[in-house]
């Protein structure tokens, strides 16, 4: 009895040694680390605020700046997104964490997703360029990277166009934002050109006389700006003429097709041939 009595107050010593050991850590642990958490907890509600606020002002500079609705999405989720990693950054430097070494792996991290998405990467900087500069918008009439049609929509890595013949074609956005960019619906109505040719002993004034005619019968065609009718060049068996009508964008190829439909038939109707190829053969005898 007297030996268990011996054993309670040695168990009872070091339960005490091991609890003042505990209490000396965690007295330590907060005197270290308190003011540090207490800081970072700081710094992440006043930062928070801090993003929020200036994520609001760049909505609204966005939206004075009328930039395309997929353009805004993504400049404010990028930055939104860079002002919480420089926060998270600030809290973890606050916090005592190897900045220089988590900075490292991000920009190690960076260049390898760079490199493997090289041409994605060229794509979305071209997409961003034509949303900010608007060389065109959706529904314009364009001609570029070989391929010309209505534009369906312009998005963050590709630009989708439809032709005449009602094919989609999707356009890369880095190629498309560094090519030539042919727009025909800057200035609000568009020129249709038509190239016709008539015979060499035709008469020019009256075709011209015969083409303004039926020009001015189609419905679509424009009265300001006036349709043209020029002698674009003469060869040896034919007189090229250009026939120029204006007209808006969703009448172009009905004009196009209608003008080129109604000129024919007034040429036809009047006399006014088309040229004829000649060959002229010599025979040699020997």
């Amino acid at each position: 009895m007297s030996i268990f009595l011996q054993v309670i107050p040695a168990q009872a010593d070091e339960a005490l040694k091991i609890g003042e050991t505990w209490a000396s850590k965690a007295k330590d642990f907060l005197f270290d680390y308190g003011p540090k958490v207490v800081g970072a907890i700081l710094v992440y509600i006043i930062g928070q605020w801090i993003i929020n606020r200036l994520i609001s002002l760049f909505r609204r500079a966005i939206a004075h700046r009328k930039f395309d609705a997929s353009l805004s999405t993504f400049l404010l989720s990028l930055a939104k997104v860079s002002l919480l990693l420089v926060l998270f950054l600030s809290i973890a430097g606050i916090l005592g964490v190897n900045i220089m070494g988590f900075s490292a792996i991000l920009a190690g991290a960076a260049v390898g997703i760079g490199a493997a998405l090289n041409g994605s990467l060229g794509n979305l900087a071209g997409g961003v360029m034509l949303m900010i500069f608007r060389p065109f918008k959706v529904g314009d009439i364009i001609e570029a990277q070989g391929s010309a049609g209505v534009v369906q929509e312009l998005g963050i890595f590709s630009t989708i166009i439809l032709t005449p013949e009602n094919k989609t074609v999707i356009l890369p956005n880095g190629p498309l934002s560094t090519g030539v960019i042919t727009n025909f619906n800057t200035h609000g109505n568009l020129r249709v050109d038509i190239n016709m040719a008539i015979a060499n002993d035709q008469d020019v004034d009256k075709a011209r006389d015969i083409a303004m005619k039926a020009i001015a019968s189609h419905p679509k065609v424009l009265s300001t700006p006036a349709p043209e009718f020029v002698v674009s060049s003469v060869s040896d068996f034919m007189t090229k003429i250009a026939i120029r009508p204006y007209t808006t964008q969703g009448d172009y190829w009905d004009v196009y097709f209608g003008v080129t439909e109604l000129v024919k038939k007034a040429f036809e109707a009047n006399g006014i041939v088309g040229p004829t190829p000649t060959h002229v053969i010599i025979n040699k005898q020997v």
